[in-house]
């Protein structure tokens, strides 16, 4: 089997974890895997890919200054996607995202090669725009199969006409060197850590995460915060920290390639985002063993905690209600422990044998639909 598969980048983000994950499985298996990807590949991948994955950037990062510019830089990236298809001569194709999947659908017309595409995004709660989204209304029919990550992103198309969908989570995988046991991360220490972890955008509302804890923070003085990642909030959230007087108390360490030691050494996971695809760190704290609070957006987060089993779910945009569990959480070493012991369960409910499964189904039927 020779597959191309399609991502923004292999810098960071779910899409590019999950993506390299299965490919690196299939690549295992003797699967020609092709990655093409829209950097320029200067900076090389965040995630370790198998030697036999052939990567290949495409350098197709184009800010647009006008609505012509934006167009004929379309063009260029279809053109080029179309190109690197030809090349590769794939049995199949999958695209990760959006406004990715538009361009491959479009590149792949003619090409006889079927076409599946996954929404990494709840597309109900990320709008597209006018133009794009006409283009998603067109052209998505093309695909053998749309995939989302969640029963509500496939709500979105679930009216769509000539649409087939298919719902399949992404994996949660732990390097085995990287697992620390619950009762490790919480037992026995004289100081508490907080982690949170994602891009500094306003997406991902780490304000209300700092109000929360800047509630507490007197009460629980062993305690402090570490927000993992960076990003265009970065100078307001700096100065939040000020305001707030946590400084000392709060930090923000930057980007880090390796996620898994950031998180085995927390005692809580918080995650405060306003709206979620499929979470990787959320999975992969609790993976970890850590256990985890987070806003209960319409996707995402729902479909990964079990509420009060293995983690805590409050109502999304709640600062009252997020500094309450925060603080009931902190104050009782017991309940994180019991959180945290059931917490790992998601590497059995999302494991790589059975996603990777699903996926192959899929594509055995949608060789059907050549």
């Amino acid at each position: 089997m020779r597959l191309v598969l399609i991502v923004d980048d292999l810098l960071g983000g779910g899409a590019g974890r999950a993506a390299s994950t299965l490919c690196n499985t299939w690549a295992e298996k003797g699967w020609s895997i092709w990655m093409l990807t829209s950097d320029d590949g200067s900076v090389p991948p965040a995630y370790k890919l198998h030697p036999k994955i052939i990567n290949l950037p495409l350098a197709l990062y184009t800010n647009s200054t006008s609505a012509v510019n934006g167009l004929l830089n379309n063009v260029r990236r279809v053109r080029a996607v179309r190109k690197a298809l030809r090349h590769s001569m794939p049995d199949l194709i999958i695209s990760f995202l959006d406004r990715w999947n538009i361009i491959t659908l479009a590149a792949s017309i003619g090409l006889g090669v079927p076409v599946l595409v996954q929404e990494h995004c709840d597309p109900n709660e990320r709008a597209l725009g006018g133009t794009w989204e006409l283009l998603r209304y067109l052209l998505y029919p093309r695909a053998s199969f749309v995939v989302t990550l969640t029963p509500t992103a496939m709500r979105f198309f679930s009216l769509r006409p000539k649409i087939r969908g298919r719902v399949i989570p992404n994996p949660v995988v732990v390097p085995p060197n990287e697992y620390v046991h619950p009762s490790s991360n919480i037992i026995g220490k004289d100081y508490r850590k907080i982690v949170s972890l994602g891009r500094l955008h306003e997406v991902k509302s780490f304000d209300k995460l700092l109000s929360a804890f800047a509630f507490i923070a007197n009460k629980h003085p062993d305690w402090s915060l570490e927000i993992w990642g960076d990003g265009p909030e970065r100078p307001q959230l700096t100065s939040l920290i000020v305001e707030m007087n946590l400084e000392g108390r709060v930090s923000l360490p930057g980007v880090t390639r390796n996620p898994f030691a950031c998180l085995t050494g927390a005692d809580l996971f918080v995650m405060t985002s306003k709206t979620e695809g499929f979470p990787m760190a959320l999975c992969e704290a609790m993976a970890c063993g850590v256990p985890v609070i987070s806003f209960d957006c319409p996707s995402g987060p729902r479909h990964i905690v079990r509420d009060g089993v293995d983690g805590v779910l409050v109502p999304p945009g709640d600062i009252n209600a997020l500094a309450i569990a925060m603080d009931r959480l902190m104050s009782d070493e017991a309940e994180r422990c019991r959180l945290a012991n059931r917490a790992p369960d998601v590497l059995e409910r999302f494991s790589l044998e059975k996603v990777v499964g699903m996926w192959e189904e899929l594509i055995r039927q949608a060789d059907e639909y050549r």
